[in-house]
């Protein structure tokens, strides 16, 4: 707990087995009350090693997708009482030992929000981060500040602390169930009003980590610039989109749809 509130990581999983272990070890315990992992339909053994290390496992029959993965983790995280909910990969691309000072954040009452910034200082290219993803993160994200009047270093990073009052508010089932689910939660905090804040992370490129290939980083983008546009429509009242809408049924409940659990 930090100042009495209690802190959850979620490890949204798929084919994580090589590297779920060494990211599970350097988590700080000392601070970390829970941690919930939400397997994907992987192939691999990523639930039986989750099982062993004793985390809480939730199991998906079948894929449903990047966003579908982080919907199912925040539903179970609110579920089992937490006051801060902390998004980690499993696959070591990025340092658990951050999460005391993301959740510091939040339990400061000056954020509501925080995301872990690969762009920030020099981490990501000396990180391995390929150029063409560097040069196009710099890019949607410069035109992603314009459009929806932020300046964020990066909207892209799958490392993110949220407090409860922010889950329970965001009408999260009216976001993608795929990869361009984190950017349409971003703009989601910003409509709402709520309170986003940044801290500096390395990251680490190597063959376990995950990476979606070109074609889909190409649909993610093209995605990406969609959400910035459709909330710069309406916010100039041109027009409306579902996933700013104030919808009590589009909710996250702790009542959700989980399918299994360890």
């Amino acid at each position: 707990m930090i100042q009495g509130l209690k802190v959850t990581v979620v490890l949204p999983a798929y084919n994580a087995a090589k590297t779920l272990e060494q990211t599970y070890r350097e988590i700080p315990f000392d601070i970390v009350d829970d941690v919930i992992l939400t397997d994907d339909a992987s192939r691999d053994d990523t639930i039986a090693v989750a099982r062993s290390l004793g985390i809480h496992t939730l199991v998906h029959d079948k894929n449903r997708g990047y966003g579908g993965n982080q919907k199912t983790c925040y539903t179970s995280a609110l579920a089992r009482g937490a006051d801060i909910v902390v998004m980690l990969h499993p696959d070591y691309q990025y340092t658990p030992k951050l999460i005391a000072a993301m959740a510091g954040m939040i339990a400061s009452g000056h954020y509501d929000v925080v995301f872990a910034s690969r762009i920030l200082g020099t981490g990501a290219l000396k990180g391995g981060m390929p150029k063409y993803k560097y040069v196009a993160n710099r890019f949607l994200t410069l035109v992603q500040n314009l459009l929806i009047g932020q300046k964020l270093s990066e909207y892209h990073t799958g490392y993110r602390a949220w407090s409860r009052e922010t889950l329970e508010r965001l009408p999260l089932h009216s976001c993608s169930d795929d990869f361009v689910f984190d950017n349409e939660m971003i703009t989601q905090a910003v409509w709402f009003g709520f309170r986003v804040g940044e801290i500096s992370c390395p990251t680490k490129y190597f063959a376990e980590a995950s990476s979606i290939n070109l074609s889909r980083s190409i649909t993610y983008g093209i995605g990406v610039l969609g959400t910035a546009l459709k909330f710069r429509i309406a916010r100039m009242g041109l027009g409306k989109a579902a996933i700013f809408e104030d919808d009590k049924s589009r909710l996250l409940t702790p009542a959700g749809e989980i399918s299994v659990e360890a």
